[in-house]
């Protein structure tokens, strides 16, 4: 019976071996293009979505009429994960454009409304970003790449934490958290190019207008639980004027504040 000859390659490995380290390389392959594959699943509901937020911007009342949502903002929506900033329940319906709970009677925001606040802001690279409401965290993780800084309050501890821990996590690392009563901002880390309210107030906290720079911009819901809502623009010229515009209609939940 003749036996199996194990002939050695001209580089004085065996063929048996190669054989082998084709058959890991193989399989390591096909692990990497898993890998690859359930990250790629989601690029195609978000660049769903993005199309979603153009059309939205192109319909926009007279009031808040803008020349489309910018080019920076969009680019970031269409890479931000969205599905992290979900509970794993609805982590289906992710990019949809609607809002979705998130626990503790809270949401995370339509895609389009967070697309249009963090354009109406006007940010630069050297800006330095308050946000009030941080969630689950998905506004702040698009504010930051656009921005230098971003600062964002929590007033639910559970969720605050829970946030700052996913953004961490994500790499997100110009983004300092806090838990507390967003209704008097954080002087500690203003004054603020840009401030973003994420959810509706029964007017603009007086404490938030004094923390905005001279041109800056404030972007707020107004108006009561069960009344109407208003997103308000407010803008503080070079000389501290203050005005503000309603822009459209939205619904947003309330306001958390200590005292309640």
């Amino acid at each position: 019976m003749r036996g199996f000859v194990d002939r050695k390659s001209p580089t004085g490995r065996s063929l048996g071996h190669l054989l082998r380290l084709v058959a890991v390389l193989a399989f390591a392959g096909t692990l990497d293009g898993a890998v690859l594959a359930q990250q790629d699943r989601w690029a195609e509901p978000r660049a769903a979505m993005v199309r979603t937020i153009q059309a939205h911007a192109a319909s926009l009342p007279e009031a808040a009429s803008t020349d489309g949502i910018s080019t920076a903002v969009l680019e970031v929506i269409g890479k931000v994960p969205r599905h992290e900033f979900v509970p794993e329940q609805v982590e289906r319906q992710a990019y949809a454009d609607a809002p979705l709970p998130i626990g503790y009677g809270q949401t995370i925001s339509q895609p389009f409304i967070v697309a249009l606040m963090a354009h109406l802001i006007e940010a630069s690279p050297d800006s330095t970003v308050l946000e009030i409401g941080t969630g689950s965290g998905y506004q702040a993780a698009v504010l930051s790449p656009l921005v230098k800084t971003v600062c964002t309050i929590e007033i639910i501890p559970e969720l605050g934490e829970t946030a700052a821990r996913r953004l961490e996590d994500l790499g997100y690392d110009n983004v300092h958290t806090k838990i507390g009563d967003g209704y008097f901002g954080w002087p500690e880390c203003g004054p603020f190019d840009g401030i973003l309210v994420t959810a509706a107030a029964g007017h603009v906290p007086p404490p938030l207008v004094k923390q905005l720079k001279p041109g800056g911009r404030m972007v707020i819901p107004v108006g009561s639980v069960f009344g109407p809502q208003f997103l308000v623009l407010v803008e503080k010229a070079s000389g501290g004027q203050i005005t503000t515009r309603q822009l459209l209609p939205v619904r947003f939940v309330p306001l958390t504040r200590e005292s309640q």
